[in-house]
């Protein structure tokens, strides 16, 4: 057993309008942010399906996060509304399925809101933590089954690997 603390995965997929700008902005001003979160970016939180957050989280995210545009002010009139809309489902899949809503969440901001960027990937970061790690990670007979379906079918790599520690 490892003496380091755990440190959490965590994967965030943001619009390429606020979301974008505001982790732009964060890093231009110098603001601080957890290293451990690696970011998706989409043409607009509109087009998050679920399948990318669960697929994240199989790719060994221990949380995920969205960042939209402000309700009432997307750059695609209501995408953030479909965005927001699809995480809730995807919350409740989370819950049934085992791996607990909670590692999911959604943030609104505009592109100016550097230090509300911030604070979401902070947040996201310590409530990961407090939870452990995701109950995917130790299932070596999952992991296996799937490197060989990927062997044997010779598919692309399309997102997070895992650590090769485990």
């Amino acid at each position: 057993m490892s003496d380091k603390p755990f440190e959490p995965e965590i994967t965030g997929f943001y619009c390429l309008y606020c979301g974008y700008m505001a982790a732009d902005t964060a890093g231009a001003l110098g603001i601080q942010y957890p290293a451990n979160v690696k970011f998706v970016r989409l043409p607009c939180t509109g087009k998050t399906d679920i399948r990318y957050i669960l697929e994240a989280f199989e790719q060994g995210a221990d949380g995920v996060f969205v960042v939209a545009c402000p309700i009432g002010n997307c750059h695609h009139v209501r995408g953030n509304e479909r965005g927001r809309a699809r995480v809730k489902r995807a919350r409740k899949i989370l819950d049934e399925v085992g791996l607990g809503g909670e590692r999911l969440d959604m943030f609104f901001m505009s592109g100016s809101q550097a230090n509300a960027f911030a604070i979401a990937a902070k947040t996201m970061t310590d409530r990961i933590r407090a939870l452990g790690p995701s109950p995917l990670k130790g299932k070596d007979e999952i992991r296996r089954m799937k490197d060989e379906e990927t062997e044997d079918n010779e598919i692309e790599f399309r997102g997070r690997r895992p650590h090769p520690s485990r």
